[in-house]
């Protein structure tokens, strides 16, 4: 049985972990999110949440964090 639709009706802890500051790139420094991203967060769905956690883990290879 696949994970993918438990995990679009499960919501992912925040990533915040309170360390709160925009990079130049326009990134968190603790969380990797951006603005946007932090802005909206609770009004996002889970899948919408999960999508954000992946482009997360894409920018810590991407930025070597």
């Amino acid at each position: 049985m696949s994970e993918a639709p438990a995990l679009a009706s499960r919501r992912p802890p925040s990533p915040c972990v309170k360390v709160c500051s925009l990079d130049e790139q326009g990134y968190c420094a603790g969380c990797l999110r951006t603005l946007e991203e932090i802005a909206r967060w609770s009004a996002l769905s889970a899948a919408e949440q999960w999508q954000v956690i992946a482009a997360i883990e894409r920018r810590k290879v991407f930025l070597k964090r």
